[in-house]
């Protein structure tokens, strides 16, 4: 039986291997620039390696990362044209010869990050270390696309809870939140944690972590809207930042302390708030810097209030299946804004550039099969 079950297999894999073969619609860009650059195409189905298993993409969510890479960053060498797209949801049509984790057929969510696996950091279970890391969408093709490749350690089964729309909103923005909370800042239960930003996918993401953790959670928006919905997600407090100073009402909220842990992934407009509403022997985390990158700090605050500043970079897969775990148990959901098909990514990323979503913005790719 075994014999057969191989053979099955094979032969699967032979006759999925045609797909390589076949054109497949995409959003792609030919140089770096605006929204203008982007555009719809035929690209070729990428051909897999042994180790690598191929998905038809159901969902793709998208990030401010696609955003700086369609822009191009310093140092950013790509081939042209090139797919966008990180955050990725589908059924998988084709498996390397090495790979034994998944079957032709399994719904999958892809995690993001590429790395060599055989370094000390990959080998340690730290592969967000890797000095090969990448996050796929970035240097190589990504998920806006009917097909996309992927080592076949990324891809893992999807829960049973939740759609490929709503799997796609997952990884990114939960892993990365994910390890600032609990791996970088070790939020303790009883802390209060001030969340930037409360309507982006980073943010959504961490009030919940937070409350998961049994942390008193203030958060920000920019509008009535997004505040009360910050709340629904879990917020204790709120705080409209462009109607009120940051820190004064962090401080009022706790008695003059601060927040013991501050998740800070905007940039310049906050940093000097975000400093500010710190408790003495507070930690802040960033994992971004959407409105730019200077960063200036006192360096007598720094040390007479003997402050933690970390960076953070995303998070390992150990962490992403742990997180899929609480989406199985019902203890996070997502929050996913609205949904675009493929032909109007265009417009998706629109709403996204211009800040009007409050969580998750997704892109559904069809290949014309049920």
């Amino acid at each position: 039986m075994q014999g057969v079950k191989e053979k099955g297999q094979e032969k699967a894999r032979v006759c999925s291997a045609n797909i390589s073969q076949k054109e497949m619609q995409a959003i792609i860009f030919r140089a770096h620039g605006g929204l203008d650059r982007l555009e719809l195409a035929e690209m070729t189905v990428p051909a897999i390696r042994p180790t690598e298993v191929l998905v038809e993409v159901r969902a793709c969510a998208l990030n401010h990362l696609d955003l700086w890479t369609l822009q191009g960053l310093p140092g950013l060498k790509i081939e042209m044209p090139h797919i966008l797209g990180n955050d990725i949801a589908g059924i998988i049509t084709e498996v390397g010869s090495e790979v034994g984790s998944v079957r032709i057929g399994d719904p999958v969510i892809l995690a993001p990050g590429l790395s060599c696996g055989h370094c000390a950091q990959c080998l340690s279970g730290q592969d967000n270390l890797c000095p090969a890391y990448d996050i796929i969408g970035h240097r190589s093709n990504g998920g806006l696309a009917q097909y996309v490749k992927i080592a076949g350690t990324n891809a893992f089964p999807l829960p049973n809870s939740l759609s490929f729309t709503e799997a796609a909103a997952v990884p990114l923005t939960f892993l990365t939140a994910w390890h600032m909370l609990i791996t970088r800042a070790n939020l303790q239960p009883g802390e209060d944690v001030l969340i930037l930003a409360a309507g982006s996918g980073v943010g959504s993401a961490a009030i919940q972590i937070a409350k998961l953790i049994g942390a008193r959670v203030i958060s920000t928006a920019g509008n009535k809207e997004k505040l009360d919905l910050a709340r629904r997600l879990g917020a204790d407090e709120v705080i409209n930042h462009y109607k009120e100073k940051v820190s004064e009402v962090v401080k009022r909220l706790t008695n003059r302390k601060g927040v013991e842990v501050v998740v800070e992934h905007v940039g310049s407009a906050t940093w000097d708030e975000s400093t500010r509403s710190l408790a003495t022997n507070g930690r802040l985390v960033t994992c971004g810097a959407t409105t730019g990158y200077e960063a200036r700090i006192d360096l007598r605050h720094l040390f007479y209030r003997q402050l933690t500043l970390c960076g953070s970079m995303m998070g390992n897969k150990a962490e992403l299946l742990r997180v899929l775990k609480f989406f199985k148990d019902g203890k996070l959901r997502l929050v996913v804004d609205r949904v675009f098909p493929l032909e109007k990514a265009h417009e998706a990323f629109t709403r996204m550039q211009s800040s009007q979503h409050f969580g998750k913005i997704v892109v559904e790719a069809s290949t014309g099969r049920k």
